[in-house]
This record gives structure tokens, C-alpha cells and sequence, in this order.
């Protein structure tokens, strides 16, 4: 019996999680995260090139974790001016932000040709420690899958929604009905 639960074990670490991107498999790098988990703290870089702790600057609000490839890519750039726009009515209790793997000073520049103001961008290009923890660090790019999360007041993974093929947006409304649900 032991034979089998050590061939069981080597048999769920083979398999690994993936995404598509344009049909193409691509394998997804650090555990997943699931509804109900305690959302893991990570470091990133604002705008300004200083660091970021999540638990610091969002713990005691409800967060809406937007992850995007690169901000200059047009689904991206539909996503996160989505957010921009759904963040303006939201209130000071709920925090957005995009995570990329994009430069600081690439994604200050796009804030400011986009006139996106509501929704605060970091990057994860130093360490990629947000990739890893959150399980969405594309292994063959080194890039973010695209994904959202929504963390509560307590830091609980509230919703999970990792697009399945990185090209497309995710689905708003079924991230907006499980934000209302918090708020």
C-alpha cells in the first residue's frame, strides 16, 4: 500500500499546469492558487521603482489582482483600462492593480498614454516572485498568464479565474459579480 501512495505521489508532481498561448501549451511555474487559500505576500516594483509589499499596501482592503502579459499588447491593454474604468466607482476600500513583467518606466508611460489612473501598476521583472507564488509565471517566456484575483479584507483568496488561453480577456462579469459579493 505504501508502493502505491509513493506512485501516486510521483504521479501528481508530473503533472504540470498549463496555459495556451495562440494554441501553443505553455507550462505554468509555482503551486496554484485556489479559493479559500490565505493570498501569498509578494514584493514588486511601483512606477517609481520602489518596492511594494502587498500585505503593507493592501492588507485591510479588498483587492482585485489583475495579471497581464505585457501592457503593450492590445488584450492587455483592453484588460487593464477595463479595470481603470470599473475601479473609478469602487471606493476607497477596494484596491486594483496590474502585475506585469513589464519595465517600471515602460508601464509608468503607459499609464500616462493611456490616462489610466484608477488601477495601480507593478511590475514582477526583478525576481518574478509574484509568478512564482501566485503560480502564473509562464516557464518558456517568462512572462505572467493572464489571471484575476480577488483577495478580501483578511487576505483570503476570495475568486481565481486563470484564462485558459493567454490571447484572450478574461470573463468581467464573472469577476465583477464576485467583487459586488465582497463589497
Amino acid at each position: 500500500m505504501d508502493e502505491n501512495n509513493t506512485n501516486e505521489e510521483a504521479t501528481k508532481e508530473v503533472i504540470k499546469r498549463t496555459v495556451t498561448m495562440q494554441g501553443r501549451p505553455m507550462t505554468l511555474v509555482g503551486e496554484e492558487i485556489k479559493v479559500g487559500m490565505t493570498a501569498p505576500d509578494f514584493k514588486v516594483t511601483d512606477n517609481d521603482m520602489l518596492p511594494m509589499k502587498f500585505s503593507r499596501s493592501y492588507g485591510g482592503k479588498v483587492a482585485v489582482i489583475s495579471v497581464v502579459p505585457s501592457l503593450d499588447t492590445s488584450v492587455c491593454d483592453l484588460q487593464t483600462r477595463r479595470f481603470n474604468k470599473e475601479a473609478e466607482v469602487l471606493g476607497p476600500d477596494v484596491g486594483v492593480l496590474t502585475v506585469s513583467m513589464d519595465l517600471p518606466f515602460a508601464q509608468r508611460r503607459w499609464c500616462g498614454a493611456a490616462g489610466v489612473k484608477n488601477v495601480r501598476t507593478f511590475s514582477d521583472y526583478q525576481k518574478a516572485e509574484f509568478g512564482k507564488s501566485w503560480g502564473v509565471l509562464i516557464k518558456e517566456l517568462r512572462l505572467l498568464a493572464r489571471a484575476v484575483f480577488i483577495v478580501d479584507k483578511d487576505g483570503i483568496v476570495k475568486y481565481v479565474q486563470l484564462v485558459p488561453e493567454v490571447a484572450k480577456e478574461p470573463n468581467y462579469d464573472e469577476v465583477l459579480t464576485a467583487l459586488k459579493a465582497l463589497v
